[in-house]
C-alpha cells in the first residue's frame, strides 16, 4: 500500500449498510489517515494527483465512491444526512477508529454530516469550495452555475473548467494542467456517475440550502479545529459561505487563494498541500 499513488492504487471494495463501497488507499500508513469526500458528479479520478500525492507522502490517503457513485454500489440518497451516515458506514467498515476528514463543494456537505454524525471519529475537518445548510444563494444554482452548467462543451470535459476555474488566462491554462493530470491514471479508472446519481446530488443540495432561522446553529457544536479552504472568486458557492463557516464553527480558519473560483487547490496544488500539511501536522 505504501508504494502506490494515486496512478496506481488498486480499486478495493467493502461492504456496509448494504452498500458495496468502491475505494482506493496509498499514502504514508500508520498516522491518521484523510478521507477524501467528493464534489457533484465526480469519481475517484475526479481528485487531482498533485493534491492527493502531495498529501500522501505524509499520510495515508482514502479515496472512494459514496453510494450509488460510480464503481459504489446502492442509490444516491436524497438528503446529505443519510449520504453523511453511508460514508460513516463506510469509515467504521474499515475499521479506522479516527480520521482527518477532507471535502469539497456537496463534499464539504458530506464532510460536515460526518463530523456530526460521529464526532469522536474525526480528528480535523478540511472544507474545500463549500458552505452551511442555508447558506447565501444555495438554495438552488447560482445564476452563474447554471449559465456554466446550462453550457455545452467540447470536448465535455471543459465544462470542469468553467466550474472550478476562473476565466482569467492564469486560471484557465492552471486548469488545463489540472486535467491533464487527472488523466494520468489510464489503469482500471472509474466509470463516470449515471445521469440518476446526479438528480440525486441535485435534489439533495436543494433540501441542503434551504434558508431557516437558526440555519447555522449546528455550526457552533463542530469543535474540531476545521480548515476553510476558497477562491476569492467561488460562483458555484459564492465565497460568502466559506465566511459563514469560519466565523460559526468555534475552531476554524480561513484561506482565499486568488483569482480563483470553485476549484482553488486545483489552481495551487503545491501551495494548498503546504497549507493542508501545516493545519494536519499542528
Amino acid at each position: 500500500m505504501a508504494a502506490d499513488t494515486h496512478q496506481t492504487a488498486p480499486t478495493q471494495f467493502v461492504e456496509a449498510n448494504g452498500i458495496r463501497f468502491a475505494y482506493r488507499r496509498f499514502g504514508k500508513a500508520g498516522g491518521v489517515p484523510v478521507v477524501f469526500n467528493q464534489h457533484y458528479r465526480g469519481t475517484m479520478d475526479y481528485w487531482d494527483p498533485a493534491v492527493t500525492d502531495g498529501l500522501a507522502r505524509d499520510r495515508e490517503v482514502i479515496l472512494f465512491n459514496n453510494a450509488g457513485v460510480s464503481s459504489s454500489s446502492g442509490d444516491v440518497p436524497a438528503t446529505f444526512a443519510e449520504t453523511g451516515a453511508n460514508a460513516v458506514a463506510f469509515i467504521e467498515a474499515l475499521g479506522l477508529a479516527q480520521v482527518d476528514i477532507l471535502g469539497i463543494s456537496i463534499g464539504g456537505f458530506v464532510a460536515q454530516e460526518i463530523t456530526l454524525q460521529a464526532p469522536e471519529r474525526v480528528r480535523k475537518l478540511i472544507l474545500v469550495g463549500t458552505g452551511p445548510r442555508g447558506g447565501q444563494g444555495m438554495a438552488s444554482l447560482t445564476p452563474e452555475g447554471q449559465q456554466i452548467f446550462g453550457a455545452t462543451y467540447d470536448p465535455p470535459e471543459h465544462l470542469w473548467l468553467a466550474v472550478l476555474f476562473s476565466p482569467s488566462e492564469a486560471s484557465q491554462a492552471a486548469g488545463q494542467a489540472f486535467l491533464k493530470r487527472t488523466h494520468l491514471r489510464q489503469a482500471g479508472r472509474d466509470p463516470e456517475a449515471s445521469e440518476k446519481s446526479g438528480a440525486a446530488q441535485i435534489e439533495a443540495i436543494g433540501k441542503w440550502g434551504v434558508q431557516r432561522e437558526g440555519s447555522f446553529d449546528y455550526l457552533k457544536t463542530i469543535r474540531q479545529p476545521t480548515l476553510v479552504v476558497n477562491g476569492s472568486n467561488d460562483v458555484i458557492i459564492y465565497t460568502v459561505n466559506s465566511f459563514i463557516l469560519e466565523q460559526n464553527i468555534p475552531n476554524a480558519q480561513l484561506i482565499l487563494y486568488p483569482d480563483a473560483n470553485h476549484g482553488a487547490p486545483y489552481q495551487y496544488p503545491e501551495l494548498f498541500v503546504k497549507h493542508a500539511t501545516l493545519f494536519l501536522d499542528a
